[in-house]
């Protein structure tokens, strides 16, 4: 049997049957957990959770938008922001404000040290790609990212429905 291999301190067992129908899905199952157990490593570098780097990049990208249009953005349950929300807000890197039309509403910001924050989120996405694709040619890439489309589309129509069913 294959020894296990760890990243950052999580054991991995890398004995996944190629062959019959649970070796697909095994694999793709270890290849989540370990991308998530590296994502998560590399951002506590920049104290971030696995999660809060996309809110982040919403935003960034997005400009100020209310918690529901987030959590639509990133394909998540409206609770679950609110607790990321909550988490960035105690680290001091969003804001959240009373909209002026409807103060039930509140709008999310980035505050300073949230946007001194995207050098470093953007450096944490280059090391998880690098290290994701290490041995890959960039055609591999190209074509592994063509079959992770296809299959994302057959275990979750409602994400190319932009509903966020099963955002992550």
């Amino acid at each position: 049997m294959a020894e296990p291999m760890t990243v950052e301190g999580a054991v991995h067992p890398t004995a996944c049957g190629t062959e019959g129908l649970d070796g697909l899905s095994c694999m793709m199952a270890q290849t989540a957990r370990g991308h998530r157990v590296l994502l998560a490593a590399l951002l506590a570098e920049i104290d971030l959770y696995p999660g809060q780097d996309r809110a982040l990049s919403a935003l960034w990208e997005n400009g100020p938008q209310s918690q529901n249009a987030l959590a639509r953005i990133l394909g998540i349950d409206v609770s679950t922001m609110t607790k990321m929300l909550q988490r960035l807000e105690r680290s001091g890197f969003v804001s959240r404000s009373p909209c002026p039309a409807n103060r039930r509403i509140s709008i999310v910001s980035t505050t300073p040290a949230g946007d001194a924050l995207r050098p470093e989120v953007e450096r944490v996405a280059a090391e998880l790609h690098r290290r994701m694709t290490r041995g890959l040619t960039p055609e591999q890439v190209e074509t592994l990212l063509s079959l992770l489309d296809t299959v994302r589309e057959n275990v979750c129509p409602e994400a190319m429905s932009g509903d966020g069913a099963c955002g992550l």
